[in-house]
């Protein structure tokens, strides 16, 4: 595994570059190395315990997509965006979700599963049977959206436009996306491609308050 790392002029460049495009071109298609990147960081997005409770949709199909447009305050984003994804959380988790990502754990870490019982009990007695358990869907949405903003970013860092959407109807996604029997919620979405050359909004200065305002260092 390399240690190389892009320079921080990189980063602050892609990151300024990056803005929450309004007018994506349809004509444009993310090349499938490119998507496929993309789709591996939601994949390699932290959680905590790294439990992972949520489930992506890649919505690639033309009359789903139109479908949810008038439940998205008619943003054109979702039709004519590249990708549209759906971020979803996994409701009202339960100790076979655990065992399920500790077993995933023992085979990927090649280690015996016997051995991870202690790790297994904690999160057992905290997200499922403790006080955590009374808000575990809002801490399932929280997670999520670590994951969208590691999406972001990458997206950014490959030269790929997207627009976080919390404009929408949350249930009626549910229902188109047919989610409630497969025990997933929707919680946010973002459209991914490359904005339109006219889209007015790509050359306004990035307005964010002063680091002072919102940075403080306790030393």
């Amino acid at each position: 595994m390399t240690t190389e790392s892009i320079s921080t002029t990189t980063l602050l460049e892609r990151l300024n570059w990056r803005y929450a495009t309004k007018k994506f071109d349809a004509t444009q298609t993310i090349p499938e190395a490119t998507w496929q990147a993309l789709s591996e960081s939601l994949v390699l997005t932290p959680s905590s315990y790294g439990l992972q409770p949520w489930k992506f949709w890649v919505i690639t199909n033309p009359a789903i997509r139109a479908e949810l447009k008038p439940v998205s305050w008619n943003q054109a984003q979702v039709t004519d965006c590249s990708h549209f994804v759906v971020f979803s959380i996994k409701k009202n988790l339960t100790s076979e979700h655990v065992d399920h990502f500790v077993e995933r754990t023992a085979e990927v870490r090649g280690v015996p599963l016997e051995s991870l019982e202690g790790y297994r009990n904690l999160m057992v007695g905290d997200v499922i049977h403790g006080a955590r358990s009374l808000t575990v869907n809002e801490w399932a949405t929280r997670q999520t959206y670590i994951a969208l903003g590691n999406f972001m970013t990458s997206a950014a860092l490959l030269g790929i436009d997207t627009c976080p959407l919390e404009g929408l109807d949350p249930a009626k996604y549910d229902q188109i996306l047919g989610l409630p029997s497969k025990g997933y919620a929707t919680v946010v979405a973002c459209a991914a491609g490359y904005r339109a050359s006219d889209d007015k909004y790509a050359e306004l200065a990035k307005v964010r308050f002063i680091s002072s305002e919102v940075i403080e260092t306790l030393a």
